[in-house]
């Protein structure tokens, strides 16, 4: 079995549940598990886990994300891209790159977004884009969403079509900066495509297409999550991070004080386990990797 993170550049036109089916049979495994959902028809980066790095996965999906997209102002449609239905119509030829960048300026920092409708949001035990497969509305309430950076580049076609660039939160919906950005233009705008240029530390230059992955593509789990503090334990200790112990801040080689969470290195260099705060002068476990698979 595989045990470690592959940093995978998602192609359009396979959701994300089908990129871990084809992992699995890339390495003939059923251990594999992804963070950060991407629309079927987007593309770049996707985190896989696999193996036991699968135990890692909850430290993974509320990374910062970036993206690159093309907004077409003018038409809005049913489900904020391409893929859907116009619902309406606009002339916006005279919008300018100025004032295009003046709104989305407005649209950056914390905000309040309300999630789509095309998105796998659950409300009363279903996901939010079954129910508009059944043309089924329902009120979604506002979301509190954190963009960095929105930022329009350039006029790339007359309408026109923006191309944009975003680093939000985790949980920001691009397709609903795009259409509040023609809306806050006077009209309506959709998405004609979607990149994830970035998940935390890891962009699309590190990112293998699925034709390309392998075992040698993979990450080992000492490297998963690199934005974590790492404490290095001796032979002693790491038996005792291994049986999943409670143990004193000092055990690890930890300040008193230091916020965790950590990643626990053990003398070969392995991961461990990631410990976090406890109770008084101690840490806990919050997942062992270390140990039978």
């Amino acid at each position: 079995m595989v045990d470690g993170l592959a940093v995978v550049d998602k192609p359009a036109g396979m959701t994300s549940h089908d990129v871990v089916g084809r992992c699995r049979r890339i390495f003939g495994q059923r251990k594999v598990g992804h963070a950060g959902t991407l629309d079927p028809d987007a593309t770049g980066v996707l985190l896989v886990g696999l193996g036991r790095a699968t135990r890692l996965m909850q430290f993974m999906s509320g990374l910062a994300k970036s993206y690159r997209s093309e907004v077409v102002l003018g038409v809005a449609t049913s489900t904020l891209d391409a893929s859907g239905d116009e619902v309406g119509r606009w002339d916006m030829g005279a919008v300018t790159l100025e004032q295009a960048r003046e709104a989305a300026a407005r649209l950056t920092g914390d905000i309040q977004q309300i999630p789509p409708m095309v998105s796998a949001i659950k409300v009363a035990g279903r996901r939010l884009h079954e129910l508009a497969r059944s043309g089924v509305q329902v009120e979604r309430a506002p979301r509190p969403v954190t963009v960095h950076r929105f930022e329009v580049e350039r006029v790339i076609a007359p309408g026109p079509v923006l191309e944009v660039s975003v680093d939000c939160s985790s949980g920001t919906y691009i397709r609903v900066l795009g259409s509040d950005l023609g809306e806050a233009l006077g009209g309506g705008a959709h998405l004609r495509s979607l990149r994830r240029t970035a998940v935390g530390p890891w962009t699309v230059d590190n990112a293998v297409p699925l034709e390309g992955l392998d075992a040698a593509a993979v990450r080992p789990l000492a490297d998963c999550l690199p934005w974590l503090a790492s404490v290095k334990v001796d032979q002693e200790t790491a038996g005792q991070v291994a049986n999943g112990r409670v143990l004193p801040r000092s055990a690890l080689g930890v300040e008193p004080g230091a916020p965790g969470p950590w990643s626990v290195i053990g003398p070969d260099g392995d991961l461990l386990a990631v410990y976090q705060e406890h109770r008084g002068e101690t840490a806990k476990p919050a997942v062992v990797v270390a140990g039978p698979r």
